[in-house]
């Protein structure tokens, strides 16, 4: 088994992190946004540190957990949660802002309810 506390504030954490880049993106409306200016290069370099660290967290949360927590929420492709982490630290420079953008839109909305619906159930166990 593992320990409840801890794994409730990795989640939290990882939360925070979401809430912080939607805050931070919630004015780009295209990929484009990201590449156009200055300010939208330096938002997308700040969430894809944030996406980085999000990656990581959750590779931390499985192996925390000896791969007991994550895989009771299939709704979630955890592989490709934990390989955004991979893409962004080794492959930096290729990064595709229609990846960074399709991702913020069509991922972390689903993956957000399930962390909160994972961290309400943590805190009533």
């Amino acid at each position: 088994m593992f320990e409840n506390e801890m794994v409730s504030n990795v989640v939290g954490q990882i939360i925070e992190s979401i809430h912080i880049v939607q805050k931070r993106t919630k004015n780009i409306q295209s990929a484009d946004d990201f590449s156009s200016t200055e300010q939208g290069m330096l938002i997308l370099d700040s969430v894809c540190m944030k996406l980085a660290a999000i990656g990581e967290s959750i590779k931390n949360l499985d192996k925390i957990t000896n791969k007991q927590l994550l895989s009771k929420y299939t709704e979630i492709d955890w592989r490709q949660a934990m390989g955004m982490r991979d893409i962004i630290v080794h492959h930096y420079f290729d990064i595709d802002a229609e990846v960074i953008f399709k991702t913020l839109n069509e991922d972390i909305p689903p993956l957000l309810g399930v962390l909160e619906r994972m961290h309400s159930t943590l805190k009533q166990d």
